[in-house]
């Protein structure tokens, strides 16, 4: 899959969008839906890409898109402050002006997923990029097999979508399954790592994708435990991160062994991935 933009603008320059609502999901992570604000119709984006988002006398950062591709004419980030150009964003008001390059990136294969289970696995703030996954698989429900979300945080404050996470659950041959890292007194759920999910799960290894994101020792533990229970490398997706400036492989601040983060991902099947991910500190 190649990289994708729906505009035909100098794709080093920010277009101009407007703030149209902003969800406080926890504590220091809120989602801002965006709208063009010259009334144009909105970048079309495959799940799993990103945009760069501009924040005027502040800086540039890149974003996963975390909305439903659905709706054409809007895009939804979910964002957590921890940082001068990230604060900035989510202290956006409705109305505020953000400038957005792209889409960028590579994304999921939802294409070859059709006719197989879909086993999403997210760590964190990692569920954002694959939100619009589930989406795709819940809008085109007869295309798909089995829906299976495996999701972990550190604290129930700390899981994101929790609605959404139980409208997914009620779905058709929808899985939902959450866990966390230190639970309270008041939690009545799954205390552990996400892998420790896999065994409640009902999964077909031999007829499932796996889509996985999250922090990359997670998805290092998620991937190998996915390979003893039979799914092969090549079934198995991973988003991967780096800190991307240009967002076009001109600048290679992302650069990760021979690829660009930005322009080769940043989605990339298990098995380029692994003799990476099995070196520390890369």
């Amino acid at each position: 899959m190649t990289m994708a933009t729906a505009t035909t603008t100098d794709p080093m320059l920010p277009q101009p969008y407007s703030v149209r609502q902003v969800v406080k999901e926890t504590a220091d992570t809120f989602t801002l839906t965006l709208e063009p604000s010259n009334g144009a119709g909105g970048n079309r984006f495959q799940p799993g890409q990103f945009s760069m988002l501009w924040v005027f006398g502040v800086g540039e950062l890149p974003i996963s898109i975390s909305g439903d591709p659905a709706e054409r004419n809007r895009l939804a980030y979910t964002v957590r402050s921890v940082g001068q150009a990230t604060h900035a964003l989510v202290s956006r008001e409705v109305g505020g002006a953000v400038g957005v390059r792209g889409p960028f990136g590579t994304g999921w294969p939802v294409e070859k997923a059709e006719g197989r289970d879909v086993l999403v696995v997210a760590g964190g703030i990692g569920l954002a990029p694959l939100r619009p996954v589930i989406y795709e698989v819940l809008h085109h429900r007869e295309k798909y097999g089995r829906l299976v979300v495996l999701y972990g945080a550190r604290s129930p404050r700390e899981l994101l979508y929790r609605k959404e996470l139980a409208a997914w659950a009620r779905q058709h041959e929808t899985q939902v399954l959450s866990t966390v890292d230190y639970g309270g007194l008041s939690w009545r759920g799954q205390v552990g790592v996400v892998t420790t999910l896999f065994k409640y799960a009902r999964l077909q290894p031999e007829r499932s994708l796996a889509f996985a994101c999250g922090p990359e020792i997670m998805m290092r533990f998620v991937a190998r435990d996915l390979e003893t229970r039979g799914l092969a490398r090549e079934n198995i997706y991973l988003s991967m991160e780096r800190n991307m400036k240009c967002a076009l492989g001109f600048c290679g601040h992302c650069q990760y062994g021979p690829h660009f983060i930005c322009k080769d991902g940043p989605i990339f099947r298990y098995d380029q991935m692994r003799p990476l991910l099995e070196k520390y500190e890369l």
